[in-house]
């Protein structure tokens, strides 16, 4: 395309910019520049940001904050007029994120600086997509973008709200336009399921060369993509020009084979990206599964707590630096949008430090320890990876929950549970709901059970010492869904589309009842 040169340009000062940026010292100076902006807000004021000399002096002025205590004392009392709260004037856009554990709304402030600052991240992954395949055709053809309704509310003057995708769309640079697909009209479709058939329907007469959005999600559309090219007489590639696949949002483990196997004879590019709506905090710029470079110079500041020091009156806060390799930290944000030392509710690990490289490992709430046994979710996903492949199944989603046994063996929660007869002291044990991409014997249900308890107790020191025989937790109980349930689930929820994510870890009992009671009555 005409316009593809520009961008390239652009990509090719990025990819300069990065290799000479020292990350330790572009984190100070990000901080610095923070601070000086926003020492005359009232956040600035109360935290009094102009005597702060440094991270130590931060750390010790700006408390840790998650999203609930910010919103009570920061923004709700002037939603939706947020003019000089906590980043100099008026709020323009916030993004609409559903907690994907709560399910709680999050109003998250988006400021044109935040914009541009995602802006440098997207050409920072195209320069590390090039930097790879140097003769890549991705600028070649139209980006597709699977993400939410781009349609906006408009609750004050000069303010709006919506998908963080609806943001992107309503503030695309004019080179990008001619480049992005879906058009307008469909992107503002608010019915998840009326889009999609719009966007195969469409999508199919298009040159595809680059295609974003989470996994699962992205699997949907690609099997409607390769149903219709079937239904069409034609090969049944989805998007045979595709050359750049970036993903994010859960563990791509799970849909590798499937990806492939759909995708082929088409080998794209498959490149994990880490945007959110508090920013765009890293993207891959080596091979699948050797961590995520984070973004020192975009205009947010990192912090890291040792993930067993969160709730503690006085954590350690790390920074680019400090961190160690191998050791799960909760994710931490300052941004350019007015978020000050806030929780994102993600646990990240290192696997470099210069430059600065992680994994997202889970959640802050994605942890299993009803019982002693501390599993995380990187663990649970790593175990259900191994479990699916010896099994011969591709794993569409999964989620997992406590049970806990009463004196008569029923379990609490789920009364269809009981304890297993051969363990009958077991407190309790996990159950998990799994969604296969096709129909699958029922007996596969007690092989996935078996693999991912021993690759469980392979992984974790304290989950094998809580199976010890006969007083130990339970094996674990996988219920076998049908093919479309977790769309049916995510729907009746509220939650379809490509900005939704399914839980993984799931604390509350009655959502996980709602979701057991559509996996063994039908999904699709």
């Amino acid at each position: 395309m005409l316009l593809s040169p520009i961008i390239r340009a652009l990509v090719a000062a990025r990819a300069r910019a990065s290799r000479r940026v020292d990350a330790v010292a572009a984190q100070r100076r990000t901080l610095e520049r923070l601070l000086r902006v926003a020492a005359g807000t009232r956040f600035g004021r109360a935290h009094d940001f102009a005597r702060l000399r440094g991270p130590d002096d931060f750390a010790a002025a700006v408390p840790l904050r998650r999203y609930e205590g910010f919103w009570r004392d920061w923004f709700a009392p002037a939603w939706p007029l947020l003019d000089d709260i906590a980043w100099p004037g008026r709020i323009p856009f916030f993004a609409l994120s559903s907690g994907t554990t709560s399910g709680t709304t999050k109003r998250i402030p988006v400021t044109r600086a935040m914009l541009a600052s995602n802006r440098r991240a997207g050409l920072d992954t195209l320069a590390y997509h090039f930097a790879a395949r140097p003769g890549s055709a991705a600028l070649s053809g139209r980006s597709l973008m699977l993400g939410g309704s781009t349609a906006l509310e408009t609750p004050a003057p000069g303010v709006r709200a919506g998908d963080l995708s609806g943001i992107a769309t309503a503030t695309l640079p004019w080179y990008a336009e001619p480049l992005v697909f879906p058009p307008r009209a469909l992107a503002l479709l608010t019915d998840w399921e009326v889009k999609l058939e719009g966007i195969t329907r469409a999508a199919i007469d298009q040159r595809i060369t680059t295609l974003t959005g989470t996994p699962s999600w992205l699997l949907l559309l690609l099997e409607r993509l390769r149903a219709e090219r079937a239904a069409r007489g034609e090969s049944p590639t989805p998007l045979p020009d595709l050359a750049l696949l970036l993903h994010g949002g859960v563990r791509f483990d799970p849909y590798r084979r499937r990806f492939a196997e759909l995708l082929a004879p088409a080998t794209p590019d498959l490149r994990e990206v880490y945007p959110a709506s508090e920013g765009f905090f890293a993207s891959a710029d080596r091979g699948y599964g050797e961590g995520l470079r984070l973004n020192v110079d975009h205009g947010l500041y990192f912090e890291f707590v040792p993930i067993d020091e969160l709730d503690s009156p006085r954590p350690t806060r790390h920074r680019v630096g400090t961190v160690e390799t191998d050791v799960n930290y909760a994710l931490v944000v300052s941004s350019c949008a007015g978020l000050w030392s806030y929780v994102v509710g993600d646990t990240v690990r290192f696997v470099t430090l210069d430059p600065p490289r992680l994994l997202i490992t889970g959640r802050t709430s994605y942890m299993l320890s009803d019982f002693g046994e501390h599993l995380i979710g990187e663990e649970i996903d790593a175990a259900l990876s191994v479990a699916a492949a010896e099994a011969a199944i591709d794993v569409v989603d999964y989620s997992v929950a406590a049970a806990h046994f009463a004196a008569d063996g029923i379990c609490r929660e789920f009364p269809s549970l009981h304890r297993p007869p051969d363990w009958p002291e077991a407190p309790g044990g996990h159950v998990y709901v799994v969604e296969a991409s096709r129909p699958v014997d029922p007996a596969t249900a007690v092989t996935l059970a078996r693999i991912l308890d021993r690759e469980l107790c392979a992984c974790n020191d304290d989950y094998r010492a809580h199976r010890a025989p006969g007083v130990g937790i339970a094996p674990p109980f996988v219920v076998l869904a049908p093919p479309g349930c977790f769309a049916s689930w995510m729907k009746a929820r509220g939650r379809l589309g490509g900005q939704n994510k399914v839980p993984r870890v799931i604390h509350d009992a009655t959502l996980m009842r709602t979701l057991l009671d559509v996996a063994r009555h039908g999904g699709g």
